[in-house]
């Protein structure tokens, strides 16, 4: 049901309270305006009106709000977003039936009194008087346009609406008091428009621009004399006169305003009754409002948008004041998403994953060296019905996503990038059993130390037997080995690893700190796909992190005048070596080339990228970049309670997911598209000399991928371990028979872990 706003249909109480007001009124006007010496109006009941000298001098007018629109990097539209949707329209950009048809419905001698019309106040008075109800009102058009600015700066706070439409004495002085001084400086043709801008006119229309197009699908500038007529009929009444709901009473009410107008002499008597005869002619366009709206599938990047906006301090010292700047609208949003990309993403993502599958997917794309977001998207569209979310899986639970999901081995890089900034050769060797317990002591941040249970210590385990050290650093990031990440952060110690992630902008999705321990080189702490595909694009600019962004520049209009807003920057800085980011690409081209990625290559252009599939198989991801753009996709049940195990998805079924198979094609496909013409850069790598020399074969990395030696090489095996127990948003899962000892105090605190109740995603 639409809100009751100025110009609607009035109760018994109401006609009664109105007839008062206009009776008592007529008194005031003659007492205190046609006289102002007079002073006080002497109308102050109990101190409920002020004296019509004390009010301010000058009325605050508002700046209209209007739509927003939000557009790609090219100048595409993606959405329209408003509070109010109206678009501000000068005089000469309305037709003149219109303008004829509001002036002789709403006030015929406009044109001839000043703000008070004390010949119609009389004529009102003496017609209500006789007929013992209020048939006719007495508020000029400019009284009308002033109560639309108090309607208007009232917003959509119901108790403020209600303070400036009551019928009161109080709030008509003040419309007289504000009205005389609009007259003054504005002039006629100024307030016809104004009042034309501000207006009411149903279906979520303000304005006649927006009601022309709403009930057309035309510009106001096009109406001809019957559209006009039906529009300034609807005014006095939106939701009696609704032609959509009750085409009869509006063409009733349309033929009035006609006859009106042949009345006052601006159409023929001819004219009028040519256009009655005429059919109302609707051609409705649909309210388009909202992200859900969004084209090319980005409802989530749109909302990312404005999530944007309300969080940063560039638009406004406080989440009020910026809150105040969306609502008033009239904003052109540009942003960084391309829709080349923007549409790879979706198509790749629907051809492997269905809206009704039991799992989702979220993917997101990210420029190096500038931060800019070219594309989010995921399986579940934005919107409020069946397979459907507005939680934005691929970013922050402060920016309207998740708590996140853990990445599993794609943190593993941040571990070496870490370690080699330490000064670890690239060609490091650790013995790496399939089987050991977690080193200890480990050094932390705080000066303090992380220690194993002696009496009952805590494993890791690779994810099959066959995976024996020694290894060196490129084997064992192929294959994803996690015995050789633990001996390396135990003998790097956890601060490195804490720190570089923070210079990279990795940090956990619920904005809780990174704990202090060992197995966060196996993943475990829970990650936006956005944060990810952010961190990788460092490696893809050599080192260099670039803070993320969603917006390119912002426009306001503001009435007649346009300006530009300040926008958020990003911020780069150098977060590892040039040489350090090198060696980090060529050990993940290994990872494309020979590894567990290689279902996500991209044939003859360079990339380099990591699986990642989280113990119990909650989640399973790929992140990867090629030197001009990043990506990171993740596949798992957001409410984390579904293991991917026994599992058809995209109407492919899989005994067991990882990385390398859903994920890693998802990326390769949205890869393809997304850099489709675009030019063929290659890595700078570095000569890596192998560590061990081995004649052995240790088996077939293909079959390793299709999970006949083991899912991913081992992508996080223990990758719940800690950081809580089943995340996804809803309770979770169960927390395994481990297959090795946990010592008290080895993790963190097991509330608030992946998506929900903590887990091993």
């Amino acid at each position: 049901m639409p809100k009751k706003r100025s110009g609607g249909g009035l109760s018994p109480t109401q006609q009664a309270a109105k007839f008062l007001g206009v009776s008592v009124l007529a008194g005031a006007v003659l007492a205190g305006i046609a006289l102002p010496a007079v002073g006080a109006l002497g109308l102050a009941a109990k101190g409920s009106v002020e004296s019509f000298d004390e009010l301010p001098a000058n009325m605050k007018t508002p700046p209209l709000s209007q739509r927003t629109t939000i557009l790609d990097a090219d100048g595409g539209h993606i959405a329209t977003v408003y509070s109010r949707d109206r678009t501000v329209v000068p005089l000469k950009d309305v037709s003149p039936y219109m303008q004829k048809a509001i002036v002789a419905i709403e006030d015929s001698r406009f044109y001839q009194h000043g703000a008070v019309d004390l010949k119609g106040v009389l004529r009102a008075l003496n017609k209500n008087a006789r007929s013992g109800e209020v048939s006719q009102g007495a508020s000029t058009l400019t009284q009308q346009y002033v109560k639309n600015v108090f309607v208007e700066e009232a917003g959509d706070d119901p108790t403020k609406v209600a303070q400036a439409t009551q019928q009161t004495i109080g709030r008509k002085i003040r419309e007289l008091k504000y009205a005389i001084q609009v007259e003054e400086e504005l002039g006629k043709k100024t307030i016809l428009q104004n009042y034309l801008n501000i207006t009411f006119f149903g279906q979520q229309a303000y304005g006649v621009e927006a009601a022309a197009r709403r009930y057309f699908s035309k510009s106001a500038k096009d109406l001809n004399v019957q559209e006009a007529a039906l529009l300034a009929g609807i005014v006095q009444s939106p939701s009696r006169y609704d032609p959509i709901n009750d085409e009869a009473e509006a063409t009733k009410r349309r033929n009035t305003v006609l006859r009106r107008m042949a009345d006052v002499g601006d159409i023929s008597r001819a004219q009028a009754a040519e256009a009655m005869k005429a059919p109302l002619g609707l051609k409705v366009s649909k309210a388009k409002n909202g992200c859900i709206t969004a084209s090319k599938g980005a409802g989530f990047f749109c909302d990312y948008v404005r999530e944007v906006f309300l969080n940063d301090p560039v638009f406004g010292k406080t989440k009020e004041a910026r809150a105040k700047v969306w609502n008033q609208g009239g904003l052109t949003i540009r942003t960084t998403m391309d829709p080349q990309a923007q549409e790879a993403a979706q198509r790749s993502i629907k051809d492997h994953v269905y809206k009704s599958d039991e799992v989702a997917t979220a993917a997101s794309l990210v420029q190096p060296g500038t931060g800019k977001i070219l594309a989010m998207g995921q399986s579940r569209p934005y919107g409020f019905g069946k397979n459907q979310t507005q939680i934005n899986l691929s970013v922050d639970q402060s920016m309207g996503g998740g708590i996140g999901y853990q990445p599993g081995s794609t943190f593993k890089p941040i571990v070496a990038a870490a370690a080699l900034e330490d000064g670890m050769p690239a060609n490091k060797v650790y013995s790496a059993p399939y089987q050991m317990p977690y080193p200890s002591p480990v050094s932390t941040c705080d000066g303090k130390t992380w220690k194993n249970s002696r009496t009952n210590p805590a494993k890791v385990e690779n994810e099959n037997e066959s995976e024996v050290g020694p290894y060196d650093m490129k084997e064992a990031t192929a294959k994803s080995v996690n015995t050789y990440y633990v001996e390396m952060i135990s003998d790097i110690g956890i601060c490195p690893v804490t720190k570089m992630a923070k210079k990279m902008g990795v940090e956990r999705a619920d904005g809780d700190k990174m704990p202090q321990v060992p197995s966060i080189a196996l993943g475990t702490q829970e990650m936006s796909p956005l944060t990810m595909a952010n961190a990788y694009a460092t490696f893809a600019s050599r080192g260099m992190y670039c803070t993320p962004v969603a917006i390119e520049s912002i426009s306001q209009r503001v009435g007649d005048s346009t300006k530009s807003l300040q926008v958020p920057k990003s911020t780069c800085s150098r977060a590892m070596s040039e040489k350090t980011a090198d060696t980090i690409n060529t050990l993940l081209r290994g990872v494309v080339e020979d590894g567990t990625g290689k279902k996500a290559g991209l044939g003859s252009r360079p990339s380099a990228g990591k699986t990642g599939t989280t113990d119990e198989r909650y989640a399973a991801w790929f992140v990867g970049y090629t030197p001009n753009m990043a990506g990171a996709v993740w596949v798992g049940d957001p409410a984390h309670k579904r293991k991917m195990v026994g599992i058809t998805i995209g109407g492919v079924p899989y005994d067991k997911v990882f990385g390398g198979e859903v994920p890693g094609p998802i990326w390769g496909d949205m890869m393809t598209g997304a850099l489709e013409g675009k030019p063929v850069e290659n890595f700078n790598t570095v000569h890596i000399p192998p560590g061990v020399d081995r004649n052995r074969d240790d088996g077939d990395d293909e079959g390793r991928d299709n999970g006949d030696e083991g899912d991913n090489g081992n992508d996080g095996f223990i990758g719940g371990l800690v950081g809580g127990n089943n995340g996804g948003g809803g309770d979770g899962g169960t927390f395994p028979t481990p297959s090795f000892s946990i010592p008290e105090g080895f993790f963190r605190g097991q509330g608030n872990g992946g998506n929900g109740n903590g887990g091993r995603g």
